[in-house]
């Protein structure tokens, strides 16, 4: 898989070893929440959970596929799934 060039698709995504990251910054607190409830609903629909690490209203996410060791299709498909809920709620 080309990570780098599937990169280019998701631009507020980065590398880090196995990993996709991102941070979010949301307007408020609430919507912080509100954010990681849409993609908890989401992930769990697609059996693919992020990991998500939330400070005040920034949300930082980390996606790897663990059961195949690296990166895969299913943490890209996630990615732009997170982008379009982050950005629905102004983040």
């Amino acid at each position: 898989m080309d990570v780098e060039s599937k990169l280019k698709d998701l631009p507020a995504w980065r590398r880090e070893g196995d990993e996709i990251r991102r941070s979010v910054n949301a307007p408020d607190f609430p919507t912080a929440i509100r954010i990681v409830d849409e993609i908890a609903v989401r992930a769990e629909e697609l059996d693919h959970h992020p990991d998500i690490d939330i400070r005040w209203r920034t949300l930082h996410l980390a996606l790897t596929t663990h059961d195949q060791g690296g990166l895969t299709e299913r943490d890209f498909t996630l990615a732009a799934i997170i982008d379009d809920i982050a950005a629905r709620h102004g983040a």
